[in-house]
């Protein structure tokens, strides 16, 4: 990841510095933007391995643009943003985000979510196997294992981690769960079937289910499969 090409998109000087001097310092190009039409044309003509797009931009919304780019481009994007409203969070993920960060920020928590989203845009869409957080999930064979050890899970569990395996790093939003699991239902009336199977998952794979890691809770957004273990 050393190397990658960073846009961002954003229109405030101080915050385009500290992110040059951030992300340059962690071995990042960066390439950077002002407005949304300048940032849609950095993006098509120097092919950035990821984009940081602010929502507030001068000419256009950052999730505008993201639209725009999901029309051709599968690069990862952050968006950064000073609503925290849930509704934002969740139409940003449904444009097609990749992660969210809420200003004011920590570059700490930015680096890392960059980092997250460049390792999971590195796998293979199609790879028969995925690893995430201890555990391992044979696509071929609906089998998965979590340090080792077969794991037996329903097909709706199975179905359900698979989702959020596939987005592993990412937060994957309630509608987006029910309609790969559970098809075209009401979302609003289905959502009590996502909390209880999230909690029957959570009995299965996490070390202690009263303190998920691996499947983290993104309060009224959705829910997030954790790549690695949190620091300690």
């Amino acid at each position: 990841m050393s190397g990658a090409k960073i846009l961002v998109a954003d229109d405030e000087r101080a915050i385009l510095k500290l992110m040059q001097i951030a992300l340059k310092g962690h071995g990042y190009e960066v390439l950077e933007a002002s407005s949304g039409e300048e940032a849609l044309v950095v993006a098509s003509t120097k092919r950035p391995d990821l984009a940081v797009i602010d929502w507030g931009l001068p000419d256009m919304e950052g999730i505008e643009v993201l639209r725009r780019l999901r029309e051709w481009s599968n690069m990862p994007v952050i968006m950064l943003t000073v609503r925290d409203a849930e509704e934002d969070k969740i139409a940003a993920l449904d444009a097609g985000a990749d992660d969210y960060v809420v200003k004011p920020f920590g570059m700490g928590e930015l680096l890392a979510r960059i980092r997250v989203a460049l390792r999971h845009a590195a796998r293979v869409q199609d790879e028969p196997i995925i690893e995430a957080a201890g555990l391992t999930i044979h696509l071929a064979e609906r089998r998965v294992e979590l340090n080792g050890e077969t794991v037996k899970l329903t097909p709706i569990e199975y179905d359900l981690l698979k989702a959020l395996a596939q987005h592993a790093g990412k937060v994957v939003t309630h509608r987006q769960l029910l309609r790969q699991v559970w098809g075209d239902v009401d979302p609003d009336n289905a959502a009590h079937y996502l909390r209880v199977y999230i909690g029957h998952l959570r009995k299965k794979l996490e070390d202690d289910p009263s303190r998920p890691w691996r499947i983290v809770t993104e309060p009224g957004v959705g829910y997030r499969l954790a790549v690695e273990p949190p620091e300690a």
